[in-house]
């Protein structure tokens, strides 16, 4: 009588024949699709080559005009700082930190589940060298300790002020201050967002200018004095940015960087090249022809009224800080109002980056969305000479980086290798274009170290440069890339209408 190994022998033997079988048929199965496939696009080629061909100048050539602009603003750049070099905190600054022409300012914090950083940045705005000025921190509905730690820390007590309604925003729960210090002001209210908050602020400042500033930031002692100087110099001036810095590996005490470090891990460091190249070169360039679209949320300076004259901050968009000042120039550019704006790379705030990919992904999508928000919404200013530079070159730049950009480049990415292995393309060429690429990307990014050895000097030490300009190289073998994807399902987000913020864990400072 067979036993139970038999029968199991049976049933291998019986297996092998059917996948034998069945391989025979899969095998001549696939032969007949590639075939097949082959035969069709045998057919079709005649008719898609001229648009193949066309893609890819298209490509080439827009990647190719990117890379030229890069240029371009690197020159700008060295220019500007060259012409207008970074002032001493022993000359001006200190006759403007005695002056009485000097002008008040409310320093606007917005903050939302801040708790791991809310009582360092407050602190740091404190002890900052400025003669008048108040701190406004706005706790947007948080649903950690936020308002709690602020409480606690700074011995705040609930209060009252009356305030104008100048621009809308979500209502306000309770007012708290504290004698012990009179500069501070705590605003609770029920989440709107980051530019609910802001106009909340707006409402509740006293004085003719306010500073924006995030609540996972800190200022150095002297950058109120540097932002401000403008404004004093300059009646015209509406807005001034500064520079920002990753905090990521700096030591922090008492609310201060006290000592001055790279971060530790790949992605901050990969961050901190693209903050030196954003903001030494694009928006010192774009500030230097009058065309700049964007002072970062994390630090600006604006004059109230400006701003209460287009209206606040919109609702409805996470691009609050570009969407601002492009209202700001339309505004200005319609009612044929001369005005003028400035980024200066001193002052300097600093603030703590993404550590993780799932967090620096919702960033950049974050940001790519709320750029096309802006560029939509004021598309009647793309390459209008009404205007003027604004519209022409500003715009004209948005489009290319903002719009055309992120499909074009992941398409480069997809398809010309596709192109090569259909033999299309040679293989010369498709390794010229990413080569010319690489070492523009590579070029621009040590440039910006440049500038920064050149004029500014933050890294003390030749070790920090050396590691800087390795991570420069590196970010061109899949950072880069991922950032490209990260800005796509940004594209998406936005044609499929979200309007979700995402969250950011903190890690808080490193203290000494």
């Amino acid at each position: 009588m067979p036993g139970v190994a038999d029968f199991w022998a049976l049933i291998e033997l019986y297996t092998y024949v059917l996948w034998v079988y069945v391989a025979s048929y899969a095998s001549e199965f696939w032969t007949y699709v590639a075939l097949s496939v082959s035969g069709i696009w045998a057919y079709i080629l005649p008719g898609v080559e001229p648009f193949i061909v066309y893609l890819s100048a298209t490509i080439i050539g827009l990647g190719v005009l990117q890379n030229l602009v890069y240029l371009f603003q690197l020159f700008l750049a060295y220019a500007e700082l060259r012409i207008n070099t970074p002032l001493q905190m022993d000359s001006a600054l200190w006759r403007l930190l005695k002056s009485d022409v000097t002008m008040p300012i409310s320093l606007l914090v917005p903050a939302y589940n801040e708790e791991t950083t809310i009582v360092d940045s407050v602190t740091s705005l404190m002890a900052l060298h400025y003669p008048n000025f108040e701190i406004i921190v706005v706790n947007d509905g948080s649903s950690d300790g936020t308002l709690a730690k602020m409480l606690e820390a700074f011995d705040l007590k609930p209060t009252s002020r009356s305030f104008p309604e100048s621009v809308s925003h979500k209502p306000i729960r309770g007012l708290y201050a504290s004698p012990r210090y009179p500069k501070l002001f705590v605003v609770d209210k029920a989440n709107g967002g980051k530019s609910d908050a802001l106009n909340a602020g707006i409402n509740l400042s006293r004085f003719p200018l306010f500073c924006t500033i995030d609540a996972d930031s800190i200022l150095e002692a002297d950058a109120l004095l540097r932002a401000v100087q403008p404004f004093v110099d300059d009646p015209k001036v509406v807005a001034v940015g500064g520079t920002i810095r990753i905090a990521n590996g700096c030591r922090i005490h008492a609310g201060a960087v006290t000592e001055i470090a790279l971060p530790r891990q790949i992605l901050p460091l990969f961050q901190t090249v693209e903050y030196l190249r954003a903001f030494l070169i694009a928006r010192l360039a774009w500030s230097r022809l009058k065309t700049l679209l964007i002072i970062s949320g994390a630090f600006g300076v604006f004059k109230r009224q400006i701003v209460v004259e287009v209206g606040g901050y919109s609702h409805g968009t996470v691009g609050e800080d570009i969407e601002i000042i492009v209202k700001i120039h339309r505004h200005m550019r319609e009612t044929k109002t001369e005005y003028r704006m400035h980024f200066l790379p001193e002052p300097v705030c600093w603030t703590e980056a993404p550590t993780t990919l799932r967090a620096l992904g919702r960033q950049r999508s974050r940001w790519q969305r709320g750029a096309l928000e802006t560029f939509f919404k004021h598309k009647r200013m793309a390459l209008n000479p009404r205007y003027g530079v604004v519209g022409l070159l500003g715009f004209g730049n948005s489009l290319l980086v903002d719009v055309l950009g992120p499909p074009l480049e992941v398409l480069g990415l997809i398809m010309l290798p596709i192109f090569w292995s259909l033999g299309l393309l040679s293989a010369t060429y498709v390794a010229a274009f990413y080569s010319l690429s690489f070492v523009f990307g590579v070029f621009i990014s040590v440039g910006s170290l440049f500038l920064e050895e050149l004029e500014l000097r933050r890294y003390p030490r030749a070790r920090d440069l050396i590691i800087l300009t390795l991570a420069a190289v590196a970010e061109n073998f899949g950072y880069r890339q991922m950032n490209n994807l990260w800005r796509i399902r940004g594209y998406w987000q936005f044609l499929t209408g979200a309007k979700s913020w995402g969250h950011m864990t903190r890690a808080g400072f490193s203290k000494t």
